[in-house]
């Protein structure tokens, strides 16, 4: 059995980013071949560089919601934080709630904007929340709702993160977290790619506040993953069909994006999909779908370095890491990027 303490590794605190760079393109980009090739430090504005005519780019369209609300519990006054986890449509969500005592089913909260909500009941480590009046939860969101910044963003979210903690591609809302990844392209990167005859494909996974949750088992199989939502849809898998025949490389812009193709590709086909997935990719996973992969630095002891260390190799990872920590590359979400090159599997 595998330990998840394999996954750990030391980061100085003043390498996680605490703000984007000032252009989206301007970060670094490690680029990582197969084992025996070596790292190569490069700049995110040269992908074009390190991806080819025959090559399918597919990213993630979903769109962050203004996803966290502040307020006080009705009668007691003792504060909240809550934090969508899943819109469930119309009045009700699914969210997460921070109190200095856990509220019970049935308690009444009031937002600072004076919107009665009422806890239905749990599901996990969750809380069912509904409006009172029974008017629209994502409507609230929008109407008081703050960019939900990940916890080790260690100052408030300002209007600059209103739109730089989102894709410029980003469409279906729905994400209480950026497929980040995606931070790094700007329209010009696209219009540049296209140019090259990279072709680009869209999927949607809306990201759960689910993802920055540490892994509470030693026992890496012994985790429970968190369920997210994903759409992939006819034109993808045709897409994937035309790059598959005329040899180019499907190339996954970021780690949702993984989990969504091997989520639809379970089966041992690529099919259209549309559902909740709750797919723990770890070492032994057959990758279906992906054989290039960019992506952001991840947290130690996370479900998303257990991803790309399946991918790419456990040992290649963590030197790709050490790599990162000695050469001061930038982590987490308004962090630097890496390119893996091809899926080497352990």
């Amino acid at each position: 059995m595998q330990s998840s303490h394999e996954y750990a590794y030391t980061l100085p605190e003043e390498l996680i980013a605490q703000s984007p760079p000032e252009k989206r393109t301007a970060s670094r980009l490690l680029i990582v071949p197969p084992p025996g090739g070596a790292l190569i430090d490069g700049q995110f504005s040269e992908l074009a560089t390190r991806l080819r005519p025959t090559d399918l780019l597919v990213v993630n369209e979903t769109k962050v919601l203004p996803a966290r609300l502040h307020g006080h519990k009705t009668g007691t006054g003792g504060k909240f934080e809550l934090l969508l986890e899943r819109l469930y449509g119309g009045s009700q969500a699914l969210v997460q709630i921070r109190a200095n005592k856990t509220p019970e089913s049935g308690a009444e909260l009031t937002t600072i904007g004076g919107a009665r909500l009422k806890i239905l009941g749990r599901e996990g480590m969750f809380f069912v929340v509904a409006c009172s009046d029974g008017s629209s939860f994502e409507a609230l969101l929008y109407r008081e709702g703050e960019t939900p910044l990940p916890p080790y963003i260690e100052r408030p979210g300002g209007r600059a993160d209103d739109d730089r903690y989102q894709t410029v591609y980003a469409k279906h809302p729905g994400a209480v977290a950026a497929p980040t990844a995606g931070l790094h392209f700007d329209e010009a990167l696209l219009a540049q790619l296209a140019a090259e005859g990279v072709k680009l494909a869209r999927l949607t996974l809306h990201v759960g506040a689910g993802t920055f949750l540490p892994m509470k088992s030693d026992v890496l199989d012994e985790h429970e993953m968190h369920s997210e939502e994903i759409v992939v849809d006819e034109a993808l898998v045709e897409s994937v069909r035309d790059t598959r025949a005329r040899g180019g490389r499907v190339v996954a812009v970021g780690t949702t994006v993984v989990r969504a193709l091997e989520s639809a590709a379970q089966g041992g086909e690529l099919k259209p999909t549309r559902g909740l997935t709750r797919l723990f990719i770890r070492p032994g996973h057959r990758f279906q779908v992906v054989d290039t992969l960019i992506t952001n630095f991840h947290l130690p002891r996370s479900t998303l370095i257990v991803l790309v260390s399946a991918f790419a190799g456990a040992q290649r990872i963590r030197e790709a890491y050490a790599h990162a920590v000695d050469n001061r590359y930038r982590f987490f979400s308004y962090g630097d990027a890496m390119l893996l090159e091809s899926r080497t599997p352990e």
